[in-house]
């Protein structure tokens, strides 16, 4: 019988080395090509007469269009396995991981695949992100009266 040690050796042993420099130049470099096509999606908007507020949103929008069908395409998952968190941060990665899991359950119907699956990677997001704003939102509510 292998105790851990032993067990862990072996994994070790048998897991490749991660390129951890070269996957953070990857992330990096996805990620902000990802912002910057936002950033020139902004500026064409503008560009053609819709005010700030209203061009931020229809990047957003299209963002999102882009992110769903590069993944209903099957582009998205390829970028992705190169660039790693780079395709996450951004606004497409939350569209990817609503529009995955719907693609993925689809065949097992519309309530009991797509509408019981569709949150199952950004659900936990959102509730986590939802309850650490109102932590963060008290705090900062506290400290105003301190500082």
């Amino acid at each position: 019988m292998m105790n851990k040690k032993e067990y862990s050796r072996l994994v070790k042993e048998a897991s490749p080395n991660s390129p951890v420099v070269l996957n953070c130049l990857k992330a990096f470099l996805v990620g902000g090509a990802i912002c910057t096509v936002g950033q020139g999606l902004t500026d064409l908007y503008m560009y053609l007469g819709l005010v700030e507020k209203n061009s931020k949103s229809l990047t957003s929008i299209t963002l999102i269009f882009l992110g769903v069908l590069l993944t209903v395409l099957g582009v998205y998952d390829n970028i992705a396995k190169h660039a790693g968190a780079g395709t996450l941060v951004p606004i497409t990665g939350f569209a990817n991981s609503i529009a995955s899991p719907a693609i993925e359950f689809k065949s097992e119907g519309f309530i009991l695949g797509v509408g019981a699956k569709i949150f199952s990677i950004a659900g936990p997001v959102i509730a986590y992100g939802t309850v650490a704003s109102v932590v963060y939102g008290i705090i900062y509510y506290f400290c105003q009266f301190v500082f």
